[in-house]
């Protein structure tokens, strides 16, 4: 037990923050006839509050809104109708007000001869010249981008493979303990996001948040010198709440959508991205715990504390997503 103070005390912060806080926002553009084009503008948003960033086009298009905004899982979810008498491939797209945001855009645009589009605008590249068609490199690039930040920005699963981390001893305990949550959660992001398996989103968050409460008991038990199974086998842990994880990542992928004709090529990328996003995150933590395990003598209350702190960050999620998907 080496490695604690830091940990907890950077993790007493975080109880102020929501998993997830940092969505995408999707622009979705269909062309409907030679001159017009169905638009779906989805910006992240919380209660009454909508992040004031929308799209702008050349002049010479018009976009007139079809149907009032309506909240959606964390979003508002505009309809458009934008018309103009050139075609839209070669013109400019601006995300206005994107720059002064946190938030990336996935764009993808679909043309009446077949031809798609897909890309990111991010706050410091807010606006671009609309291509006719996107190269399986833009595709990969676009959704490998979109893992690594889902899982930079989703505290929980993160606060998830620290506690596996913290649990397990032996650098080749801990590789065998991340690949069995990397195998879980890659089938059950496979399977939901092909249509293969269907498990309602909120309950899903909240057994997310309910298992790193559990990871946070057995970071106590063995703070105690308790010996548990998830100190012998977490990989098997790992794999279990992984399964779980991954239709988490799934509920979030569903929200940006992925390109009709490069399903596979996007949701493998979107996977890839989040291991990489992952293993960046674990090495970090090793470095990190390397580094505080020089002092080897914390008192017990100094190795409790980062139980306590991720304890009770995920106690507060899962009474939160609890509350929400009962209400609803």
């Amino acid at each position: 037990m080496k490695w604690y103070l830091i940990v907890g005390v950077v993790f007493l912060f975080a109880v102020k923050l929501q998993a997830h806080e940092i969505r995408p926002a999707y622009l979705q553009i269909t062309q409907a006839t030679e001159n017009e084009y169905d638009v779906v503008w989805k910006v992240p948003g919380n209660g009454d509050y909508i992040l004031k960033i929308y799209p702008e086009f050349d002049n010479g298009f018009t976009l007139s809104q079809s149907q009032l905004a309506k909240p959606v899982a964390g979003a508002f979810l505009n309809r458009f109708v934008l018309t103009g008498e050139k075609p839209l491939s070669g013109t400019n797209l601006k995300i206005v007000n994107l720059n002064k945001t946190m938030v990336d855009v996935l764009v993808t645009v679909s043309y009446l001869n077949g031809e798609k589009s897909t890309f990111v605008l991010h706050p410091d590249k807010a606006s671009t010249v609309l291509d006719g068609t996107t190269s399986k490199w833009g595709v990969i690039k676009a959704y490998t981008v979109l893992g690594v930040e889902h899982i930079w920005f989703g505290i929980d699963h993160l606060l998830f493979v620290l506690a596996l981390i913290i649990i397990t001893s032996g650098f080749k305990k801990i590789v065998k303990t991340i690949t069995a949550f990397t195998l879980a959660h890659s089938i059950t992001l496979s399977l939901a996001v092909l249509g293969y398996a269907n498990v309602p989103g909120a309950p899903v968050e909240a057994v997310i948040a309910l298992s790193i409460v559990f990871l946070a008991f057995e970071m106590i038990k063995i703070a105690n010198g308790e010996t548990t199974l998830t100190a012998k086998k977490p990989w098997l842990v790992a794999f279990t709440f992984g399964l779980l994880h991954g239709f988490g990542f799934a509920g979030a992928l569903s929200k940006v959508g992925l390109p009709t004709n490069e399903i596979p090529l996007a949701l493998a990328f979107f996977n890839i991205g989040v291991e990489v996003g992952q293993i960046v995150f674990v090495l970090l933590v090793l470095v990190v715990l390397r580094f505080i395990a020089i002092k080897r003598d914390w008192p017990l209350v100094l190795k409790k504390a980062p139980a306590y702190a991720i304890g009770s960050v995920a106690a507060f999620w899962t009474i939160e997503r609890v509350i929400g998907f009962w209400g609803s």
